[in-house]
């Protein structure tokens, strides 16, 4: 067996925060990894052990956190890759595949596996209850990657097409109105009287959960901790939850 034959490359979920959200499967990953390589915050959640070093780095580095992983792997060693909730997800598990893309020949015969974990949105979601229960789209409010005005095209035709809407990276200090901006884009696009939910630190001690109309929302409501979801104009309330029927109504 080779060096190469003998590592491997696992991309991780973590899930939204609290650890019974971590999967067996994940959990089993990382009992075997030698290494384990995130973003600081993402690291910092796993436990220290004998034969396991821990690879922290800034955000904004992916491709070259990447690339170690992939460069470790070929030298024989297990690296799990860790991602907050599901790492398919705005995440590290595309990261690695175009680090791939552009590297050594040898690096295709790894053993390259994606985990699945549980998203923030999904759990914010079931503890508001069904808001995603139709179709949906998720979308990434940061305009890091992909400029503001295509963020601005895509919550405009999602929402006159009747997407039930989920938010990631909604309002960070360095670029405060632009959630504001999103709002006005929302009522135009889905009306006033749609339901919005904030779910903050979801499944975290100090968990928040604030459902409200696009007319009652504010951007004050929404920081980087919070997952965003908007209904359709079939979603309703029934008693404390909210609710997307699995029908859909004609737009």
């Amino acid at each position: 067996m080779t060096q190469t034959d003998a590592g491997w490359v696992k991309i991780v979920g973590l899930g939204p925060g609290n650890e019974t959200m971590v999967t067996v499967q994940v959990q089993d990953v990382l009992a075997e990894a030698t290494d384990v390589v995130g973003y600081i915050p993402y690291v910092k959640r796993i436990p220290e052990r004998p034969g396991l070093t821990l690879h922290a780095t800034d955000n904004r580095v992916e491709i070259e956190r990447a690339t170690h992983a992939l460069e470790m792997a070929a030298a024989g060693q297990r690296v799990a890759v860790v991602s907050s909730g599901d790492p398919g997800v705005f995440a590290m598990a595309s990261a690695v595949f175009e680090a791939l893309e552009v590297g050594k020949p040898d690096w295709l015969d790894l053993d390259i596996q994606v985990l699945p974990g549980i998203t923030a949105m999904l759990a914010a979601s079931a503890r508001i209850g069904a808001p995603m229960g139709h179709d949906f789209a998720a979308i990434n409010l940061s305009d890091n990657l992909k400029p503001w005005s295509l963020i601005e095209k895509r919550l405009r035709l999602a929402g006159e097409a009747g997407f039930a809407m989920g938010f990631y990276n909604p309002r960070s200090k360095s670029r405060p109105h632009q959630f504001g901006r999103a709002l006005e884009i929302l009522r135009e696009a889905c009306g006033g009287d749609t339901l919005i939910s904030f779910a903050r630190d979801v499944s975290k001690p100090g968990e928040t959960i604030t459902t409200v109309t696009l007319n009652e929302a504010t951007p004050a409501m929404a920081d980087m901790r919070t997952v965003v979801i908007v209904g359709n104009a079939d979603t309703r309330r029934v008693g404390r939850h909210v609710y997307t029927p699995r029908y859909a109504t004609e737009g």
